[in-house]
């Protein structure tokens, strides 16, 4: 009779079948994106094996790690074997990951275009669901200094003040500012009111020698640069 893997648990599995085994045997990177999810759950459900979840939660964001990451806690536990702790385990191993893309290297990141700023603003701003407001703080020689979250509003908006903007700047010794926000809807196109805050805050920053050097709108279509645009 033939045995089905699938209903059995990780430890009855062949150990080259086993998740974790496969990595020690043949490396991290042959391992799929069920299976490595599979590892951080640990376990599965009564009548669902651990592969078994991880492929219906997976199924369910239509294999869209970027999706899965949108997740919160509460979302994650509506799956049949998923209470808090296992929640808690996928969104901080998914925050690693966004994360470890914004230190990549002990060196100050340099920035030369828009395409720069986008790459590392990209995975703070990517997969919220609602507008986030962050800056990056950059030196003489246009090394990033910092990025600093400003606000975090509605799914369509978000209130901006200029002075905590610029206190972050002079509190950090910034040379120059990048602002970005994100569209949750996808929508690239400046709202009348980002060209408004815009022209505000490069007034603001030519007042107190601080160049805001670009405003940038982001989703997880790509990104809008408004320096790019001739719009500065």
């Amino acid at each position: 009779m033939e045995t089905n893997l699938n209903l059995l648990g990780l430890k009855q599995w062949h150990a080259a079948e086993r998740p974790r085994e496969k990595m020690l045997i043949h490396g991290k990177e042959t391992l799929t994106n069920a299976e490595l999810l599979a590892i951080l759950l640990g376990s599965g459900s009564k009548n669902h094996s651990v592969i078994d979840l991880a492929k219906e939660i997976l199924a369910s964001n239509d294999q869209n790690l970027l999706e899965l990451g949108k997740m919160n806690l509460q979302e994650l536990q509506k799956f049949k074997g998923i209470g808090q702790v296992k929640a808690i385990s996928i969104v901080a191993a998914l925050e690693l990951g966004k994360r470890r893309h914004q230190s990549n290297s002990l060196d100050r990141p340099k920035i030369t275009n828009s395409k720069d700023a986008y790459k590392l603003l990209l995975y703070n701003l990517e997969d919220l669901r609602t507008e986030s407001f962050r800056i990056l703080l950059l030196n003489r020689s246009n090394r990033v200094l910092k990025t600093v979250l400003i606000s975090q509003g509605g799914i369509s908006g978000t209130i901006v003040d200029p002075k905590i903007v610029f206190k972050s700047a002079i509190d950090h010794e910034a040379s120059s500012i990048i602002l970005s926000h994100n569209h949750p809807s996808g929508n690239l196109k400046p709202s009348p009111e980002d060209i408004k805050l815009t022209r505000k805050m490069k007034a603001s920053g030519d007042m107190l020698s601080i160049s805001i050097l670009d405003h940038l709108i982001i989703s997880e279509r790509g990104y809008f640069s408004f320096a790019d645009e001739s719009m500065m």
